[in-house]
């Protein structure tokens, strides 16, 4: 396998030729020989700006064909990507954009309501010597007239397996986030494991929704459908009807995502009116998957195979079930170590640990969160607490942080979040601990009801008791119409309480 970007883009050029390799609906259709020629254009248009080997390209922008040309490009170039979060605001963005020393920023126009370049200037932070806003990608294109072909691709041929690719920025659920550093042959490897396990392939059209400044729109999304010949169909929202849209005029067969995402699709209103058939392989996780879910999306949507999965930012696939699997590994579980990964249990606190190639090279510039996050063994301690069944297939049960003792008992939130997800008036659940007088901690549930049904507290309260143990049982229930997510997925538990709209 190809262990560099530059020549897995054109080693797909060789191999898939006139296939399609992107979508993008109202903009264009590229072939893989295509994407060749727009990828070694941007790479031209870099190194006539001055972008030399090893420079940082941060790209602030929402998933579109532009997005993955600039990414493949400055990879071409030599440069390493900077993905940054669409959602960041201003100040937020310009932290990432300066501790990773970017020095060209690649940024969309007005998008979803908000002006990005001009709230970066707002922070009075230096900006990178290269900016490109979106709208003026082709005067930023007709700089490559400059630069002859032959001397992109000699950078390309410089680029090494080992040399970083990539800084992805973690979610900063827990305090501020970190540049996790990767190789390219770490990137390649674990998109190629994905594809592999998936079995992806040149008749697969893959509905990326997963942010490409995430590690798995990036690595599970663009690289993987690089390395297999599918079509990436690239969505820069997510909005459940124009998902179902594109199922059923673009004929998409794979469809990862969060859990969310898959709710979202069956309890929307329009969902009968769409041919869904072509819908083969969903991958889901990030967090609690309960059983009845899986089996909606089987029986209900119509995926003939539904995987479950587990990673983190700093590995990216870490364990992943087969398919094959039965359907109580598949709901009950995150599958089995993937990518040439080792997985194993933490006897002294149940921490997930892993080790192998795909494993971070390192936080940027933080040499002691390093140290705090891989031992001299090389295992990285993810904060997750976990079990491996007789299989070897890996059970998520919490994360360590989230734990709460109530009167001298520790609780597992995702334990009662589980039994909440089998509510039927439930979409949605998170459980945190809160301070209590007597107890120490007591659990709050924070609790969104499915479209079209309703739920009440008491209901909520009730269900639990006949579930779960008393000091399980969440003291207190709130409604709300949503919860805050990271780009993965997740919920960001410490925002519940800052008091969102009901």
């Amino acid at each position: 396998m190809d262990e560099t970007i530059p020549a897995a883009v054109r080693r797909a050029a060789q191999r898939f030729g006139a296939a399609t390799a992107l979508v993008e609906p109202g903009a264009g259709r590229w072939s893989f020989a295509g994407l060749l020629d727009e990828v070694r254009t941007v790479a031209r248009a870099f190194l006539a700006s001055g972008i030399r080997p090893g420079d940082r390209v941060a790209i602030w922008a929402p998933n579109t064909a532009q997005w993955l040309f600039a990414a493949l490009g400055a990879s071409y170039a030599g440069a390493t990507l900077v993905p940054v979060n669409t959602r960041y605001r201003g100040a937020e963005a310009a932290d990432v954009i300066g501790r990773s020393g970017a020095r060209a920023l690649i940024v969309t126009g007005p998008f979803v309501g908000r002006d990005r370049l001009a709230e970066l200037a707002a922070t009075d932070t230096p900006l990178p010597d290269l900016v490109v806003r979106l709208p003026e990608w082709a005067a930023f294109l007709h700089r490559a007239g400059e630069v002859p072909v032959e001397e992109a691709d000699a950078r390309a041929d410089a680029v090494r397996p080992d040399d970083v690719s990539d800084i992805l920025f973690t979610s900063g659920t827990t305090g501020r986030s970190k540049g996790a550093m990767s190789a390219h042959r770490q990137a390649l490897g674990v998109a190629g494991a994905w594809a592999e396990i998936g079995g992806l392939g040149p008749d697969d059209r893959y509905l990326v929704v997963n942010p490409f400044f995430h590690s798995f729109g990036l690595k599970a999304g663009i690289l993987a459908c690089l390395l297999s010949g599918a079509t990436v169909v690239p969505m820069p929202v997510f909005d459940a009807r124009r998902a179902l849209e594109l199922i059923e005029a673009e004929r998409i067969t794979v469809l990862p995502g969060a859990p969310t995402l898959y709710i979202s699709l069956l309890d929307h209103r329009d969902r009968a009116a769409h041919d869904l058939s072509s819908l083969r392989l969903a991958v889901t996780g990030a967090a609690t998957v309960p059983p009845t879910l899986v089996e909606r999306i089987r029986s209900d949507l119509g995926f003939t195979t539904v995987l479950t999965a587990y990673g983190l930012t700093e590995a990216v696939v870490a364990t992943m079930c087969r398919p094959g699997d039965s359907a109580e590994i598949v709901t009950h579980t995150n599958g089995r170590a993937a990518a040439g990964c080792e997985v194993r249990i933490s006897e002294h606190d149940g921490e997930v640990l892993l080790r192998g190639p795909n494993v971070m090279l390192g936080y940027l510039d933080d040499p002691d969160a390093t140290a705090d996050a891989i031992d001299e063994d090389g295992w990285l301690h993810t904060g997750d607490v976990g079990r491996l069944d007789e299989q070897g297939n890996l059970i998520i049960t919490d994360r360590l942080k989230d734990m709460y003792v109530c009167g001298g008992f520790n609780v597992y939130p995702a334990e009662v979040e589980r039994i909440l997800a089998e509510l039927r008036g439930v979409g949605e659940a998170a459980v945190v601990g809160v301070p209590d007088k007597r107890l120490g901690e007591v659990g709050k549930a924070y609790v969104v009801p499915r479209p079209g049904h309703g739920v009440s507290v008491i209901e909520v309260i009730e269900f639990c008791r006949r579930h779960l143990a008393g000091y399980k049982v969440p003291r207190t229930v709130e409604l709300r119409r949503e919860l805050p997510h990271n780009a993965s997925g997740k919920v960001v538990k410490y925002l519940l309480k800052e008091g969102p709209a009901r």
